[in-house]
């Protein structure tokens, strides 16, 4: 069975660089929309894949819940005043913070 991927990434800026790319692409004739979405897919299934597989750098972070929200199985957590240790002490601050956490696989692997 395939798994489900997450589009959270298309709102990135690579993930909208991408899709400007690729509407002027469809408009000047270059690729079909087809294509298009099939690349889209490619990239959230890409992108997914290597956050889990190659980013291995722990980080503790403080700040101030401001809301959060469970739904449809996603948790969106907005964080004010965040800090960020990583490992090897670099310290990364933001005055907010968006948390986006979901379930891996598919929805029915759970049940199992």
């Amino acid at each position: 069975m395939a798994s489900a991927y997450y589009e959270f990434y298309r709102g990135s800026s690579i993930g909208m660089a991408l899709t400007d790319s690729l509407d002027e692409l469809i408009t000047d004739g270059s690729i079909t929309p087809q294509l298009a979405m099939k690349v889209l897919t490619q990239f959230d299934r890409s992108l997914a894949d290597t956050l889990v597989k190659q980013v291995k750098t722990k980080t503790n972070m403080r700040g101030h819940l401001h809301t959060y929200r469970l739904c449809d199985e996603v948790w969106t957590f907005i964080i004010k005043d965040a800090v960020f240790k990583m490992e090897g002490n670099e310290t990364v601050q933001s005055s907010r913070v968006k948390i986006i956490a979901c379930k891996t696989g598919e929805p029915s692997e759970a049940k199992k």
